[in-house]
């Protein structure tokens, strides 16, 4: 199968590319730059240059593919919704080209989408109310697209999604606790996170793409419920620095923009994802990752 990605050349997409290639498909990557193409190149991908922003270049490749794997998004928190709506645009997009094909079309979604405290599956819908996210316009679009006739499915990425080359929450965390000097949690730190290391991630993808059902959502969690307090334990004593407990108060004070993040509390399982798709994680955990002196070396070198 001829599988365009978009985001080819980042953390979550360049392992979609490998884990896709490596099982016998061909890739057309959606790249902006040409070491970004040069990359996606190496890892036996062929690369269209182009950019989420760009529609025409979104709609060229989903064109010039038999399926679609969506991993690209805006990740400058200080235009959050903004984004989003973009990536309801994006999707959209590909439903225009899409529709009245047999072209699958897998997007990426989020687990912090989800309901708070409460025990959630692949079954569940995004949260409403005050817990409301803006990321849901992915969903919201996903079924828009659906609704017209076109194969979708989605694949909600746990909060953490860590390995080599990591740049996102948790490194967030690590630049945060070493700016300040301590590594801090919420509360009594029971406050649950889930986590997913990217190659395993990137397996769901696959089989979603490959055994996946139309209307299908996908939860890429091999670690369902790892209290923040242990992931602020980890950064402690990777980076050397005292672990402390916030108030809420004092939580927003030192998170700052992030502290919303922090107050996630998920409960998000992955059974009928493991059961639908014969998915087993088999990579690190995160805890496992963040007791590797490498883990914080590489961050500090691309935060140098």
């Amino acid at each position: 199968m001829r599988v365009f990605v978009t985001g080819a050349s980042g953390f979550v997409g360049s392992a979609v590319v490998r884990e896709l290639v490596g099982n016998g498909h061909e890739v057309l990557g959606l790249v902006r730059s040409d070491d970004a193409a040069n990359q996606l190149q190496s890892m036996g991908g062929v690369a269209q240059r182009g950019d989420i922003a760009d529609l025409d270049s979104v709609r060229a490749g989903v064109l010039a593919s038999d399926g679609v794997v969506h991993t690209a998004f805006g990740h400058d928190f200080s235009k959050f919704v903004e984004n989003c709506e973009l990536d309801r645009r994006v999707i959209e997009a590909m439903g225009e080209v899409a529709r009245g094909s047999n072209r699958k079309l897998i997007i990426t979604s989020a687990i912090g989408i989800l309901p708070k405290t409460v025990r959630t599956t692949e079954d569940s819908l995004p949260a409403t109310g005050e817990e409301w996210n803006p990321r849901a316009a992915t969903e919201d679009a996903v079924a828009q697209v659906a609704a017209k006739g076109v194969h979708t499915s989605i694949v909600r990425l746990a909060s953490s999604v860590h390995g080599e080359g990591d740049h996102a929450f948790v490194p967030m965390l690590i630049d945060i606790a070493k700016k300040a000097g301590v590594s801090a949690y919420m509360g009594d730190g029971q406050n649950r996170w889930p986590a997913v290391h990217r190659l395993d991630a990137a397996t769901v993808y696959r089989l979603a793409l490959e055994r996946g059902t139309a209307g299908a959502r996908y939860h890429a969690v091999a670690e369902e419920t790892i209290p923040f307090k242990d992931i602020a334990v980890a950064i402690g004593k990777g980076l050397g620095v005292p672990v402390v407990s916030k108030t809420e108060a004092e939580a927003d004070a030192h998170f700052g923009w992030f502290a919303g993040f922090v107050r996630f509390d998920l409960n998000p399982s992955s059974q009928l994802t493991q059961d639908r798709l014969g998915w087993s994680p088999v990579m690190p955990t995160l805890l496992s990752d963040l007791d590797k002196e490498a883990y914080f070396k590489a961050y500090q070198a691309a935060s140098s």
